[in-house]
């Protein structure tokens, strides 16, 4: 089915005199000499680049932007409520005191709680002194922590009560680690190195009362380091994505562009900024949520309303009390939405838009916001290594395309190469989808084989399979070979088999995704047990949910008489092993 009739199928034509323009004539005006959306060129790491020309120049400029919005409210947190005045004075007193512990430019600072109000402050307080923010996925087990911690060389770890449980037993695996600040422990003594946060900055609903200092003073770059994030590579340990300042600011911009590209598609006048409130809901420590909202948002004077988890009945509270314009995340955020039976008992009359990437969608679903939200729906592409933003995609545009994630912003390039990445494929075909511009990052952190594997002359390799078509409008058709996508969460398969591998009785084990209605894909396992050994799916489960994250442990475990498939190299045929689970 082509995407006009696929659109068709789902109750949606172009109205008419859409589109009003091209994006070609688009792109042309607002990129102009002079315009807000002005691009130059600028050489990156060799390579002569497209970049915003009027972005901030670093996170510290961003910071002091954040400032001027006074007494706006930037954070929400259950009965906390933080202005962007009260938020920076806590982001001057812990940076100040994060140098008085000896933290220097460089120097790695790394953040592992929840989305707590304190994780903004703990970020910029580290970036905007020159330090390297290492955002740790709080998901982990204390081992996938302190791995991380001790990859990173962490000086200063600031955490929340419920990671420094985790890490704490694991910290003679840290070498680096000199100082821990803990954040919602009580009042008690702590364990080990640890003291509390709140002895530094106090608790959020005190922050107004610090005093108004500035932040230290620090030469920073633009293409100077910034933060570590972490992604799981389909081998071995996760690797750590080298981001920039620039990387970060670029994201403020490519959000903002693609917005007014969506007015101007309609023939409309893009109206000036208004302050949105969004509920964010996926974790700050992907890069969705760190690079794609919160540089966007401290930049217009947004506000952020957290969850301690997600629930859908207490989201639906919340869009109500707070006029919330702005949710989503993932696809299983808005499916949850849609489908709970509370929906039509509250007002959500304030949602704008729900708008998500991170995992596959299904057409029904941009229908489905339209007609049950009135929300305009969107989507995106891009991966920790491009530190969010490549495409965008949203409003009549997505209803037009509802299987593509979008053309790439202005600043971006996207071809399509092929297996061996020494031909570029033409319009149409499905190759290895390489993406270049300012938000790719420098590459990853003290690893230069999987570095020079994965960017190459400013272009990454995603390992994506995808398409362009005329228009330069992205389709994915199929991810990176072993990569299962959770709700949002990677999860590579080679991890999981890994420990499976590890039971006695496992002699063979295959990791494949098979297809949930809401999260999108999740693990499951074919396992073939070794001559006279006996295991049950529920004694594996219990085996690997000792070890690793609990979002990664297979729903379910089939057990294969035989060895598994494999094909004349060897590899297994995964393939033939997903069609187990449809029986």
């Amino acid at each position: 089915m082509s995407e006009t009739t696929l659109a068709e199928a789902l109750g949606w034509t172009p109205p008419p005199g859409w589109p009003a323009m091209s994006r070609d004539q688009i792109r042309d005006q607002l990129t102009a000499p002079g315009e807000r959306f002005e691009m130059e060129i600028v050489t990156i790491r060799g390579v002569p680049t497209r970049v915003w020309k009027h972005a901030p120049e670093n996170l510290r400029a961003l910071m002091m932007l954040a400032r001027t919005h006074g007494e706006r409210e930037f954070v929400v947190y259950e009965d906390e409520r933080v202005t962007y005045a009260a938020f920076h004075r806590a982001v001057a007193k812990l940076a100040h005191e994060l140098r008085e512990r000896g933290v220097k430019k460089g120097d790695r600072v790394a953040l592992a709680m929840r989305n707590l109000p304190e994780w903004p402050v703990v970020f910029f307080a580290a970036v905007t002194i020159g330090a390297i923010c290492v955002p740790l996925n709080a998901w982990w087990t204390g081992g996938e922590l302190a791995y991380g911690l001790a990859d990173s060389g962490t000086a200063v770890l600031i955490c929340d009560a419920e990671r420094w449980e985790r890490i704490a037993p694991h910290t003679g695996e840290i070498p680096s680690l000199r100082h821990v600040l803990v954040s919602r422990a009580g009042t008690g003594e702590l364990a080990g190195p640890a003291q509390h946060l709140e002895a530094v900055i106090g608790a959020p609903g005190t922050w107004g009362g610090l005093p108004d200092a500035e932040i230290p003073d620090e030469q920073i770059a633009a293409d100077d380091d910034a933060t570590i994030f972490y992604t799981s590579g389909t081998t071995g340990h996760p690797k750590g994505a080298l981001g920039t300042h620039r990387n970060l600011v670029t994201n403020i911009f490519s959000g903002a562009y693609n917005a007014t590209v969506s007015v101007l598609r309609r023939g409309e006048v893009p109206p000036d900024p208004v302050p949105k409130t969004a509920l964010t809901v996926i974790p700050l420590f992907h890069v969705t949520a760190c690079s794609a909202t919160l540089m966007g948002t401290l930049a217009a004077g947004n506000t952020l309303v957290f969850m301690h988890r997600w629930d859908p009945l207490k989201a639906f509270q919340i869009i109500e009390r707070e006029r919330v314009n702005v949710t989503g995340g993932v696809p299983t955020i808005a499916w949850q939405l849609i489908e709970h039976p509370e929906r039509e008992n509250y007002d959500l009359s304030s949602l704008e838009a729900i708008a998500y990437g991170g995992a596959p969608s299904a057409p029904e679903l941009v229908r489905k916001i339209r007609d049950v939200f009135g929300a305009l729906p969107g989507n995106g592409w891009g991966m920790t290594e491009t530190m969010a933003t490549v495409t965008g995609h949203s409003s009549e545009d997505y209803l037009n395309r509802p299987t593509s994630c979008g053309p790439p912003v202005a600043v971006a390039d996207l071809k399509i190469m092929s297996e061996d990445g020494t031909t570029e494929l033409p319009v149409g075909e499905v190759g290895e989808l390489w993406a270049r511009g300012p938000m790719v990052v420098k590459g990853y952190w003290n690893k230069p084989e999987a570095t020079a594997e994965t960017f190459v002359d400013g272009w990454v390799r995603t390992g994506d399979l995808a398409r362009l078509d005329e228009e330069g409008f992205c389709y994915i058709v199929d991810r990176a070979k072993d990569m299962i996508l959770r709700g949002g969460e990677n999860i590579y398969s080679s991890e999981v088999e890994n420990v499976l591998y590890d039971h006695p009785a496992v002699t063979d084990a295959a990791l494949v995704g098979i297809p949930h209605p809401t999260l999108g894909e999740e693990p499951a396992a074919v396992v073939h047990l070794a001559p006279g050994m006996d295991a049950s799916e529920a004694e594996l489960q219990a085996f690997v949910a000792e070890r690793i994250a609990k979002f990664k442990v297979p729903v379910r475990v089939l057990f294969s008489e035989e060895t598994l498939p494999r094909n004349a190299n060897g590899k297994i045929l995964k393939k033939d092993l997903k069609a187990l689970f449809d029986q």
